[in-house]
């Protein structure tokens, strides 16, 4: 059996255990020794984190090749037409090529926590927010594909990756789900060791 810790992530948080620059780091949400994130959650941006000490379920969950879809909760500048949410339903073409069609949906505004700082709202311009579903992982891509069609992302909030969703976690929180298949060797993934003890902040 594989152990898997679903985190929260807080907003201005980086994806890793050490930062030379004095930026907070996961080791201030999770304590567990030995584990890595499987892929990554841009610094200032919120939510679903995987982490796991077993080498090969990283590559699983991280690997483009098995294109694990994700979804985000966006909230974006403005209103979105049904031209923009169009555009992205069949694919934009960025400066690093064309994306995949996402599956992308107006939506209600979420029970979310607020986000300290909040985000910087101009007057007289409504905000709205999108569900927004890919399964590839460039750099900023939500970001960039908003923007892209008119509407730049002001708050970006990941709920989903493959099966395993935020449900029920604030930032900062985590819970270790048990993945019952045959566990693989220990294969330590490249990177920095994470710290074997830290303070713990918070534990759903």
């Amino acid at each position: 059996m594989s152990a898997l810790y679903l985190l929260h992530k807080p907003y201005r948080m980086l994806s890793q255990f050490t930062d030379e620059r004095g930026r907070a780091t996961l080791a201030e949400a999770i304590d567990v020794p030995g584990i890595y994130a499987a892929g990554r959650l841009d610094y200032d941006s919120e939510g679903l984190l995987l982490l796991t000490d077993d080498g090969a379920l990283i590559q699983r969950i991280s690997h483009p090749r098995h294109k694990q879809p994700k979804t985000y909760w966006v909230q974006v500048e403005g209103t979105p037409d049904d031209d923009a949410l169009e555009a992205l339903r069949r694919g934009v073409t960025l400066n690093d090529g064309p994306t995949r069609p996402a599956r992308v949906k107006r939506l209600a505004a979420p029970e979310v926590a607020p986000r300290d700082p909040p985000i910087r709202q101009r007057a007289g311009i409504p905000t709205r927010w999108l569900e927004l579903t890919i399964d590839e992982g460039r750099n900023r891509q939500v970001r960039r594909m908003t923007a892209h069609v008119g509407h730049p992302t002001l708050r970006l909030i990941r709920v989903a990756i493959g099966p395993w969703r935020l449900d029920g976690l604030a930032p900062g929180q985590w819970r270790k789900e048990t993945l019952h298949a045959p566990a693989t060797p220990r294969s330590r993934p490249p990177g920095k060791r994470a710290p074997d003890t830290r303070r713990r902040r918070s534990r759903s």
